[in-house]
């Protein structure tokens, strides 16, 4: 009894010293705690996603979202899509052909980043280098490409430069045919959200590229190597297809893509994140959001009858009914579908005769009075005017 009584008495009369070893050390931690905060940066507190963004419906070029649209900033190897863009127009004009061989160069095979590792003397078709540079954006293969197509890099830079003005993107320069980052002697090549959009629109006219671009993996030399799409969105989200991602640490890490779903194409260009799971998920939730959020509204179909019956009073047939010359459809939200209002323009008679095809008027839609768009309205046939005494005998 008097041993556990003193066992209890040396355990009291230890608790306070204890106490205020865990107190102290608690302090202590707070202390840290409170210095740390003090010395972090504000950008460690909150990280920007991102410099510049942009959502856009690539049919109409409605603009969904934007953030800082004109800033001008680094493309890295963003900037092989307008290289891209000048292969897919002299492959339109027969100027280039897919199955045309291209020898590598000693100076294409010496280039740094991202590459498959071309070696001097090795043959390539163009389609298999265009694979190569969309896919797993290879320098060498860019390098390769522009070489062979326009004599040098210099010219078909030049190229680049040229189409970029005749686009309107007037806030981009190009420098290099792979977006490496400039010596110091050198520029970057740069452009902004506003103007990748330009550039993503006239790309989506070639559902070619769209077919190298949506690619996951796909072997090159053979199935020697296997290249890796950089754009890891493709997969993450059904119905994305292209195009383009870049880095390097100026440039953070940029992207353009599209997707698709029922019908509704959408362009996102994401510019300057400071990570790149950061710009895929800045990226992939506009995406998801106006992919869900809208729709695109058919509001008139080719062939389809707007207005009242025409009069054609010197006609051999006397009334027309006046018919849209296009489809035509417009992102919407989903619930602004039914306030969509239409202005037809029609006159009430036509004299003489009429060609199939003429234009007679147009209709106009209309969104919380704001015009969105306008269709043609024509004669679906031919109408001969009548002869002197069968209109006299009318």
């Amino acid at each position: 009894m008097k041993k556990w009584l003193m066992c209890v008495l040396i355990l009291l009369m230890m608790a306070p010293a204890v106490q205020g070893k865990d107190t102290k050390k608690s302090k202590n931690t707070s202390k840290a705690v409170q210095k740390k905060a003090e010395n972090a940066s504000p950008a460690q507190e909150k990280e920007v996603p991102f410099q510049a963004l942009i959502v856009m419906e690539a049919g109409t070029g409605q603009v969904l979202e934007e953030v800082n649209p004109h800033l001008k900033h680094p493309l890295a190897s963003v900037t092989k899509l307008m290289t891209a863009a000048i292969v897919m127009e002299k492959l339109e004009s027969g100027a280039a052909q897919l199955n045309e061989t291209i020898t590598v160069s000693g100076a294409a095979s010496k280039m740094g980043g991202s590459q498959v590792y071309l070696k001097e003397g090795e043959v390539f078709t163009l389609e298999e280098l265009m694979k190569a540079i969309m896919v797993a954006s290879g320098n060498d293969a860019a390098y390769a490409v522009a070489e062979h197509l326009a004599g040098t890099t210099d010219a078909f830079v030049e190229e680049m430069n040229k189409k970029a003005k005749r686009l309107g993107m007037n806030d981009s320069e190009f420098h290099t045919v792979h977006g490496l980052p400039p010596s110091s002697e050198n520029q970057a090549d740069v452009s902004s959200c506003h103007d990748l959009m330009i550039l993503a629109r006239d790309l989506l006219k070639y559902p070619k590229l769209l077919e190298w671009t949506a690619l996951q993996i796909e072997p090159f030399r053979g199935g020697a190597f296997i290249m890796h799409n950089h754009n890891k969105i493709i997969g993450k989200l059904p119905g994305t297809d292209g195009l383009k991602t870049g880095y390097y640490s100026k440039a953070g890490f940029n992207i353009v893509a599209t997707a698709k779903k029922d019908g509704l194409r959408l362009i996102v260009a994401v510019l300057g994140s400071p990570k790149a799971k950061i710009r895929d998920a800045v990226a992939i939730e506009r995406f998801k959001k106006y992919l869900a959020q809208y729709q695109m509204a058919v509001l008139s179909k080719k062939d389809q009858a707007f207005g009242e019956v025409l009069q054609v009073p010197d006609g051999m047939v006397t009334t027309v009914q006046a018919v849209a010359a296009a489809d035509f459809s417009y992102p919407l939200p989903r619930e602004k579908k039914a306030a969509v209002k239409n202005e037809i323009r029609l006159p009430k008679e036509i004299s003489g005769g009429i060609e199939q095809g003429q234009t007679l008027g147009e209709v106009e839609f209309f969104l919380d009075n704001q015009s969105i768009g306008k269709v043609n309205l024509i004669s679906p046939v031919t109408i001969q005017k009548a002869g002197f005494f069968k209109r006299l005998f009318r």
